[in-house]
């Protein structure tokens, strides 16, 4: 039986997820086939010691050579969620031992999605430098530009288009970056995406331009930038 207040129904992946690392040494190295073993959610001891963040778990397991791409039921693999779980030392030990930078979950989303989201600077910037698509879509056809304009994610935005993320991608809803930093009124964000060739003119599947969606003296400042 699981007991009360733990996440998983193996006892070496609560261990890993409290941070129990003598515990779980213990364990593993008295029964090696633990170290990767799954659980309920096809989750390793890997998975739940990235999402709670204990760096040295991680490293012992990664040590151990355990498998570092395994995905979990929704696809997740152990840098989708330290990536989205903010865990700067630990994507460092994946991208490391050879973490798929550009492996897909079940919505389509590679880490560099969830680092965008999240505003995770060091950790985009990490994926970035080692490989990571800036372009990639997910299962809306969403770009990481598209995550971080929409939730005015400055910085992470400068360094998307700085390892040249494209600007006039639409998703599935036909809108661009720049049709999101409009519609959230976020003035310094869609001032830096026209200034990199977003386009104020695409039509989204509503037939409305970023220009259309631009309240106030944004459109003014959008158009005079534009035709000068």
């Amino acid at each position: 039986a699981v007991m009360e207040g733990f996440v998983s129904n193996v006892e070496v992946c609560n261990l890993a997820y409290t941070g129990k690392f003598d515990q779980l040494k213990q364990c593993i190295l008295s029964e090696k086939s633990l170290a990767s073993k799954t659980d309920q959610d096809h989750r390793t001891a890997l998975h739940w010691a990235c999402s709670a963040g204990h760096t040295d778990i991680v490293e012992f397991l990664l040590d151990l050579g355990v498998e570092v791409n395994l995905k979990d039921d929704a696809s997740w693999t152990p840098l989708h969620i330290a990536a989205s779980a903010g865990r700067d030392e630990i994507v460092k030990a994946l991208i490391t031992k050879g973490a798929q930078l550009n492996s897909v979950n079940q919505n389509g989303c590679t880490p560099l999605h969830y680092a965008a989201s999240k505003n995770r600077y060091e950790i985009a910037l990490m994926l970035l430098e080692n490989g990571a698509d800036p372009n990639a879509t997910d299962k809306l056809e969403s770009t990481p530009l598209h995550r971080a304009s929409a939730k005015g994610n400055f910085q992470l935005i400068q360094l998307l288009l700085k390892q040249s993320a494209s600007t006039n991608i639409q998703d599935s809803e036909g809108n661009t970056p720049l049709h999101l930093a409009c519609d959230e009124e976020r003035v310094e964000v869609a001032k830096m995406l026209v200034e990199h060739g977003a386009s104020i003119y695409i039509e989204n599947k509503e037939k409305k331009t970023p220009l259309q969606l631009a309240k106030g003296g944004l459109g003014l400042l959008l158009r005079r930038m534009v035709e000068g």
